[in-house]
């Protein structure tokens, strides 16, 4: 298969392209790494891109960035900084995608365990990681032509846990290897409107 992941320079991106490319064709996007640029706040960057990549059998993202903040400290425009960015972004990302993919491929999109267990500072990851749960749970149930889309949803990775640690005491730590397995389930596998959690 072709398959064009997004952040793939990130901890998970790294992880999902060490995991499928033996198997398949990997082309690599991001917004400052990659061998094409996109910003998933633009969505006519977005659509340049499928313009150069071309036709794919498989997307997906391992991009996307959240404010973490007291909850009283937050303003309107740190939620936004969320939903233009992780949200939206990979809702747009996976519009666009329905024009880009062969007949049968898939879309993979990534949210977090803080849409179910959520932590001090996190309101807005909370927010923004369940509303892509919900909307993949409701694309798949529309998109044509065999087209299928899931999230991932992981844990705190064991990389992440000097920068992350902190905040998230008492969860289990998975290493982004583990998780890029369950990338490969959805892009390799036949389920769709699937929200796969990583978590031990």
């Amino acid at each position: 298969m072709k398959i064009l992941v997004i952040g793939a320079n990130g901890t998970i991106g790294k992880a999902v392209v060490a995991e499928l490319v033996a198997r398949h064709e990997i082309i690599t996007a991001g917004r400052s790494s990659g061998e094409y640029r996109v910003d998933l706040k633009d969505a006519a960057s977005i659509t340049a891109l499928f313009k150069e990549v071309g036709k794919v059998d498989a997307v997906i993202s391992a991009a996307g960035n959240v404010h973490f903040a007291p909850l009283a400290e937050f303003s309107a425009d740190h939620y936004a900084i969320g939903i233009n960015d992780k949200l939206m972004g990979q809702v747009n990302l996976a519009l666009a995608a329905q024009n880009a993919l062969n007949d049968g491929g898939s879309i993979t999109l990534t949210s977090g365990i803080l849409s179910s267990d959520p932590i001090r500072f996190g309101s807005s990851a909370s927010m923004v990681n369940a509303a892509i749960d919900g909307f993949v749970r409701a694309a798949a149930i529309e998109l044509p032509r065999g087209l299928r889309i899931n999230s991932i949803s992981p844990t705190v990775l064991q990389e992440a846990l000097e920068s992350y640690g902190p905040y998230f005491r008492g969860f289990d730590a998975v290493p982004a290897a583990k998780v890029a397995l369950a990338y490969s389930k959805s892009v390799e596998g036949a389920q769709t409107g699937q929200v796969y959690t990583v978590n031990n």
